[in-house]
């Protein structure tokens, strides 16, 4: 397998080392550079869809997508540019004038990409009338909700239940406006061939999915391994006043961030009434 080669190019001045295989995206991230995205992901094949990564690159004529343009050593990129801005500002306004706005009380407040991006860009006001999605929520799942009107298609949970689960229960259907991630036909996920990891509702960058059983956000997290089989998953354990208020999948180990629908969701025994908390002797 042939080793990558070294390149050094710059970012808004500032040299970047990196190799010829990474992406600008990917690249500058890696630096602590944030190029604002929303359908990137490093488990996923590039995609460039929400074209929030526009950069300037010298010697290119039109703004290209930083997640799938591979660095090249010597070139020089521009991020930060008023007409970088511009576009990401107009991109920005158009996926809010569609987009749910009850942030104060929406699950991925103060953890949701859209807000971090429309921060970024320093998007106050938009003058594009808003035209809000139909709120579809679908509950069929014991473990996780959807709620549809919260989505910006930006096709990570779709990428995800392809290219990493291999499962592939969820599409985008239709087209323009009417476009939505759904089952075939649209049905409810419960009847769909959903296997309920959870790989969707931990890639999401907005509010459009979330975990049941996940209530209250933790103020702490520690590293441990999933109990349930000897594949041994590394599990990161959201508490809080010494009690467990989530899970997720451990991104640098063997498990990749993934995890199986017990191990993602089949943590509340941990504080149940009925669980063994010292050893028993079986009498008569």
């Amino acid at each position: 397998m042939a080793v990558p080669e070294k390149a050094r190019f710059l970012l808004d001045g500032r040299p970047i080392e990196t190799t010829t295989d990474k992406t600008v995206l990917q690249a500058a991230l890696d630096a602590g550079v944030y190029i604002p995205h929303l359908c990137y992901s490093p488990i996923l094949e590039p995609y460039g869809g929400c074209r929030l990564c526009l950069v300037d690159v010298e010697g290119m004529r039109d703004p290209v997508t930083s997640c799938t343009t591979l660095v090249r050593d010597g070139m020089v990129v521009r991020s930060e540019t008023e007409r970088i801005n511009d576009l990401r500002r107009t991109v920005a306004a158009l996926l809010i004038s569609e987009h749910c706005g009850d942030c104060l009380t929406c699950r991925a407040n103060q953890r949701c990409e859209l807000q971090k991006v429309a921060s970024h860009v320093g998007l106050a006001a938009t003058s594009v009338k808003r035209m809000e999605r139909e709120s579809i929520v679908d509950k069929s799942s014991p473990f996780f909700v959807r709620d549809l009107a919260k989505c910006v298609l930006c096709g990570l949970c779709v990428r995800v239940c392809h290219e990493v689960r291999g499962v592939g229960a969820i599409e985008i259907l239709n087209r323009g406006f009417n476009s939505v991630v759904a089952p075939f036909e649209g049905e409810a996920i419960a009847e769909s061939t959903c296997e309920f990891c959870g790989a969707c509702v931990d890639i999401c960058p907005v509010g459009a999915l979330w975990a049941t059983n996940e209530i209250l956000p933790p103020t702490d997290e520690v590293r441990t391994v999933c109990p349930y089989c000897g594949v041994g998953c590394v599990l990161v354990l959201g508490t809080r006043a010494g009690r467990l208020v989530s899970a997720r999948g451990d991104v640098s180990t063997h498990n990749q961030g993934q995890l199986c629908v017990k191990g993602r969701f089949g943590w509340e025994f941990v504080h149940s009434p009925d669980r063994l908390t010292t050893p028993l002797i079986r009498e008569n």
